[in-house]
């Protein structure tokens, strides 16, 4: 069995079993053997199933939220308010693509081009995010006519448990979706190799990542990977450096600063680096460790012990590379929970660990820049490009920034969050996206008859 230990309190709050190579086969077996009539049912059942997701998990909204804090420790707030907000969002994206003809079949010259679906597709996600990743998933797979086996994080079941039964609930048959809890390495690699998948859709770290690449490469398999970030938040120096500095601290710490897309990097002009900093300082203090099942706290603890030792010997690592550390550090905030203190660096320079690998803690870095391209430099010289801001006065020259940036996604001025907009990353953040249309047309293979 896996225990579920809330990590705010390191309590156990639920059990699951621990799945096994035989218990994948059993259950991509019974997956294929259903694929061919749940294929073969009508694109408008699928959407009005889709829409019936979205409205059940809006039903129980306040349970999702509480079991995410509860297993994963995301402030009930956030939970509320993103964590099963911004899954209902994309379950309706799904249906509003199916409805405006997504599937319609389309004529190039004599060939008659339409969409089918993959066939098994394997979906194994993260406990970060983990409502929204397991919906980015499931859902446009099983509206484009695919069967579904989830792998979801062993660190957050419960919630994929929940998530089965609204797909029970609203008609789904059992084979068509199903859930193998586990391990990566046993789980997750039975799926990533087995023969009789079709495709797998990944979210999770870089060498995970890279790992079910290689098994998914022996049969040929369709893969989608959501990896890791490392992003910037360029400020431009005709931003409103405090609105800019503040909303960027907010993104860097949500979810306790567990987000691969978090700006953890803060780039202000090098005239104006002591002024950011301070004004960071300021911004981070109010993230003050607490319960994350109380509606006042913002920040709650690292997910587990081990996330919160990692997190830890970052900043360990910072300060010995000589960054400024300016506020936070190393100390425990709590004697119970895995918490870590809310940390800000200044001084930080490219080639710093910190500046180049990602944390996936609260921690920020404040970085100077000489100028515009000195600027665009730094924001892409990592290994990564999932996410990205730019702020600045004139919305014409931060999007020619934007536009410059190596990245999936760039928010200009605090914009807000798109559901429907396609969402993944360059480079070693992975490939493919999710959400919307293009989330959808991973799912399916595209087929010329010519006549």
């Amino acid at each position: 069995m896996i225990e579920v230990v809330n990590p705010a309190t390191e309590e156990v709050v639920g059990t699951v079993r621990s799945g096994t190579a035989g218990d994948v086969d059993a259950a991509v077996t019974r997956a294929a053997a259903a694929f061919p009539a749940w294929s073969r049912t009508s694109v408008d059942s699928r959407s009005a199933l889709v829409r019936a997701v979205a409205d059940a998990l809006e039903a129980r909204a306040d349970e999702f939220a509480a079991t995410m804090t509860a297993e994963m420790g995301t402030p009930i707030t956030f939970a509320s308010r993103v964590q099963v907000p911004n899954p209902i969002g994309i379950a309706r994206g799904v249906a509003d693509a199916v409805e405006a003809g997504f599937f319609d079949e389309s004529q190039i010259g004599n060939s008659l081009v339409l969409r089918e679906p993959i066939g098994v597709v394997a979906a194994i996600t993260p406990w970060n995010f983990p409502l929204q990743q397991m919906v980015a998933k499931v859902v446009p797979a099983l509206a484009a006519g695919n069967v579904v086996v989830l792998k979801p994080s062993e660190l957050a079941p419960l919630t994929a448990d929940l998530l089965a039964s609204v797909l029970s609930d609203v008609g789904v048959p059992p084979d068509v979706f199903s859930i193998v809890h586990g391990t990566g390495p046993v789980v997750g690699e039975a799926l990533a190799g087995h023969p009789l998948v079709d495709m797998v859709s990944f979210t999770g770290s870089t060498r995970a990542g890279r790992r079910v690449s290689a098994l998914a490469a022996e049969t040929v398999k369709r893969v989608a990977l959501e990896l890791g970030g490392k992003s910037a938040n360029v400020v431009l120096d005709d931003a409103d450096l405090t609105r800019a500095v503040k909303i960027g601290v907010g993104n860097a710490y949500m979810n306790n600063g567990q987000a691969c897309s978090a700006w953890t990097r803060l780039l202000v002009p090098a005239s104006r680096h002591d002024e950011a900093l301070e004004v960071a300082v300021a911004a981070a203090a109010k993230y003050e460790p607490g319960d994350p099942a109380l509606p006042s706290t913002r920040m709650g603890p690292a997910v587990s012990a081990a996330q919160r030792d990692r997190v830890v010997g970052y900043i360990e690592r910072g300060t010995s590379e000589g960054a400024k550390l300016a506020l936070g550090g190393p100390s425990r905030p709590l004697d119970r929970g895995f918490f870590v203190t809310p940390t800000v660096f200044g001084h930080v320079t490219p080639d710093m660990v910190i500046a180049q690998e990602e944390i996936f803690g609260p921690v920020l870095s404040v970085m100077p820049y000489a100028d515009e391209d000195d600027a665009v430099r730094i924001a892409n010289s990592t290994i990564y490009g999932l996410g990205g801001a730019v702020f600045s006065a004139d919305p014409s020259r931060a999007l020619a920034v934007a536009k410059r940036l190596r990245t999936g996604q760039v928010d200009i001025n605090g914009a807000a969050f798109n559901t429907s907009a396609p969402f993944g990353g360059y480079r070693q953040s992975g490939n493919g996206r999710e959400f919307g249309p293009h989330g959808l047309s991973e799912f399916t293979e595209l087929k010329s008859i010519q006549r």
